[in-house]
């Protein structure tokens, strides 16, 4: 599909009442600081309003289903808590990581992050995002989901370096129990693809899918 033109963009915000956002709230479905940085990062006006529960799915699924389903999730979750009528665009997001045949979301306990990382270590895992939109505009409602799949190999890790990084806490609320931008990115060998897309919100392709609907987030 073409990219519009700058002309239908112009028209469009007209349509939508000034800039080319315009009158359109942008929504973020939810509290990740990380998430917020980065829609930050082009576009400071926006509500978050976060899913109330946590994220549940249906077992079996692939990764790349999985994600999607647990980011739509999200976003409705947060459109129905939304009162008002207008015009606006929704996100909601979710990441798990794969290796082999283990779909890893946000451990449980100690044991099973311990876990996460042993299997992690030195070796080669995929991160997968999925990534909602809900587009209310001129009466009408668009709902698309994606994903973004990026290759992340890691340096091996021994006991004691697994315990000490265990340690600091930081593990217990990331999928696969470590954070890329965070203490475990001594551990970072490579990551093919996208590196917001292991941070858990890839921006890049969230910016190029939106421009396919008309939606120019980035501000001048």
């Amino acid at each position: 599909m073409d990219i519009p033109s700058e002309e239908w963009y112009l028209r469009r915000d007209i349509l939508l009442g000034g800039c080319r956002m315009g009158k359109v709230t942008v929504i973020l479905a939810s509290a990740s600081p990380r998430r917020k940085e980065l829609l930050g990062g082009i576009c400071s006006d926006f509500l978050c309003v976060p899913a109330r529960g946590e994220e549940q799915a249906e077992q079996g699924l692939s990764p790349q289903k999985l994600v999607c389903d647990l980011a739509r999730a999200k976003a409705l979750d947060a459109e129905s808590q939304l009162e008002k009528k207008e015009d606006r665009l929704i996100i909601g997001s979710d990441t798990v990581v794969s290796y082999q045949s283990m779909i890893m979301g946000k451990p449980k306990d100690r044991e099973e992050a311990r876990l996460m990382l042993s299997s992690l270590s030195g070796h080669t895992h995929s991160v997968f995002t999925g990534v909602a939109f809900i587009i209310q505009r001129e009466g009408k409602r668009v709902l698309r989901t994606f994903f973004e799949e990026a290759k992340v190999t890691m340096y091996p890790m021994s006991e004691k370096q697994i315990d000490a990084y265990l340690a600091t806490g930081e593990p217990f609320d990331k999928a696969g129990a470590y954070a890329i931008q965070g203490k475990c990115a001594v551990y970072i060998k490579k990551v093919e693809g996208e590196y917001n897309t292991v941070v858990g919100f890839p921006i890049a392709r969230i910016y190029q899918e939106l421009l396919k609907e008309g939606i120019e987030l980035c501000e001048s």
